[in-house]
């Protein structure tokens, strides 16, 4: 049985995972297409984006990355300094591919800021946790308690467009989005609980 809620300091006391798998920066228009011939291969991925945090009121960035992972590779799009390719648009709005994440429609009102596209396909893990018994709606917590192990978040405030992003920062970005997935991935083998079972566990917080 998957517990409902998980407190930040029981978060803290996990190991910390890390996405060990390749990741390729497409920082440049030659790259786009070679990443977009791995990813139309693909039947399911994760989502996330990455904005330069703003310490100033009413001054908002726009999205500098894009990470689209399988299990195994991560692709990190830096969109501040490839734009937004037409084919990245026509990959997010492809049904036959269908797109995990959390809280995407910040990520796509924020993409749509630089590409006007019609998402389809997509899969916010927030709308459909509840059915397996989640009543977290953060991607650490979610996870936490799918895996029992601890995503960090130590990389989010740090700059997003610096002309080259760290390993860590890479590393950061490429697991939020392999995290929604796997995710995903895993409830898809849970069984999903009963309206009043549901309805129990709302009433029961």
């Amino acid at each position: 049985m998957i517990k409902p809620k998980i407190s930040k300091e029981e978060v803290n006391e996990l190991p910390i995972v890390v996405f060990e798998g390749k990741v390729r920066v497409v920082d440049s228009e030659d790259k786009v297409t070679d990443a977009m011939a791995v990813l139309c291969q693909q039947q399911v991925v994760g989502v996330d984006t990455e904005t330069k945090p703003s310490f100033k009121k009413g001054l908002l960035h726009k999205v500098a990355l894009l990470q689209i992972s399988t299990e195994d590779q991560c692709f990190l799009f830096r969109l501040n300094k490839i734009s937004f390719p037409k084919e990245l648009g026509d990959f997010l709005s492809d049904k036959s591919v269908k797109k995990i994440g959390l809280a995407l429609k910040d990520d796509f009102n924020g993409l749509n800021k630089l590409h006007r596209f019609k998402p389809e396909n997509i899969v916010d893990l927030q709308s459909i946790v509840k059915s397996y018994g989640i009543l977290e709606l953060g991607l650490q917590k979610i996870f936490a308690i799918v895996f029992n192990q601890k995503i960090s978040k130590s990389q989010r405030l740090t700059n997003w467009e610096s002309p080259e992003l760290t390993e860590q920062q890479q590393r950061y970005a490429a697991t939020d989005a392999w995290a929604a997935l796997m995710i995903y991935k895993q409830l898809m083998q849970e069984k999903k609980l009963t309206k009043a079972e549901i309805e129990l566990l709302a009433n029961n917080e």
